[in-house]
């Protein structure tokens, strides 16, 4: 590794790296199928939700596996998510042999209807349990699409997983799960956080927990860093106590501290790689194991000048998700962003990125694009 190394994923949102995890990976005969699409559910107008499904176009039908976000802070991004930011997550599942839908929900970037934090939370009349029914009701929608409308997909095998108020959105999913649910990964949940450690209403937060609790008996992974800064592990305990009250049935793992802020463990497929594969394997959810070869980069050349990590960092750039930049500079610096909202939004975050690893070298500039997959 050079000194000078800057990894997108830790950086911003929508960036990531897909890092090898398997020694010995299964060789993959066919190719993968990465589609957006429209997906019309109730209350979804205008447009429906945004969808990206991933899966190994192999014969007959897969299991599947629902992925959804977190919500900034920030009311701009919550309007600039696109699920090929999380391609890297739904690669995971579909090498352990599930069509992968990452999910978008009603109000977020372009998918219609109202986001369900315009129901209850903080700043808005009504409940957290509401908010958190509201988002899990895509998902149900959701696997109700796919039993119709995705021949590929076998719905009797869904499991479910998501980040921040997209973990809170799996306790929601656990206590009325759709037919077909076997098991929800909560990756850092929870909603009323500020990044600093506060809850506008941890009463309410709670209470929700509670309600949820008295009904979800679908077996739960929760996963939360020692660092986490939006949601740190004395709240965190605090959720687990509440819902395991009432009755909800759930595997508490505490991970060790993850960059600046563990609440971005979600983005770092390696640092929880190992956990889930043995939870779904405990729960005979694992239908490739060990897991099938990730997707081959095309290909292209990378540009000259890059070290060993840097030309690793290049190959994951190619396999990753538009819209999508690459910089570096003549030192060989570099830095990139994959599955944002725009190009301009792309080839921004990639300078950013770059540039913060030169400590006053030479300047960055872009030097590969990706718009489309």
């Amino acid at each position: 590794m050079t000194k000078r190394l800057i990894l997108a994923a830790v950086l911003l949102p929508g960036t990531a790296v897909l890092r090898a995890q398997d020694a010995t990976p299964k060789p993959v005969s066919a190719g993968y199928v990465e589609r957006e699409f429209r997906m019309e559910v109730p209350d979804s107008f205008p447009g429906g939700l945004d969808v990206l499904e991933v899966y190994v176009n192999t014969p007959g039908k897969h299991p599947l596996a629902l992925l959804t976000h977190g919500t900034s802070d920030k009311p701009e991004e919550r309007l600039q998510l696109t699920p090929w930011s999380q391609l890297p997550q739904a690669i995971w599942f579909a090498r352990r042999g599930y069509v992968a839908l990452v999910i978008i929900r009603r109000g977020y970037g372009t998918s219609g209807g109202k986001q369900d934090g315009t129901v209850g939370g903080c700043r808005v009349g009504g409940s957290f349990e509401e908010a958190g029914e509201a988002a899990a009701a895509d998902l149900r929608a959701a696997v109700d699409y796919a039993n119709k409308k995705l021949p590929e997909v076998d719905t009797s095998t869904v499991i479910s997983a998501g980040v921040s108020t997209g973990g809170f959105t799996q306790v929601a999913l656990a206590a009325r799960p759709p037919q077909g649910l076997k098991a929800a990964i909560d990756f850092a949940g929870g909603r009323g956080g500020n990044g600093k450690g506060d809850l506008c209403d941890q009463g309410g937060l709670l209470s929700a927990y509670k309600s949820f609790g008295k009904h979800a008996r679908t077996p739960m992974l929760w996963i939360y860093a020692e660092n986490d800064k939006w949601f740190p592990p004395p709240f965190a305990r605090k959720f687990q106590t509440a819902f395991e009250d009432a009755g909800g049935v759930d595997q508490f793992v505490l991970a060790p501290p993850d960059g600046d802020d563990g609440h971005h463990l979600y983005t770092h497929v390696a640092a929880w790689s190992e956990t889930v594969d043995t939870f779904l394997r405990t729960q005979k959810l694992l239908f490739d194991d060990p897991p099938l070869a990730g997707p081959k980069p095309p290909d292209i050349a990378p540009p000259a000048g890059l070290h060993d990590r840097g030309i690793d960092g290049f190959k994951n750039f190619l396999v990753l998700g538009p819209h999508k930049a690459f910089a570096m500079n003549s030192a060989g610096v570099w830095g990139y962003s994959v599955g944002q909202f725009t190009q301009v939004l792309a080839d921004q975050h990639a300078l950013e990125n770059c540039n913060k690893g030169t400590h006053g070298g030479p300047a960055c500039a872009i030097v590969a694009r990706g718009s489309t997959k």
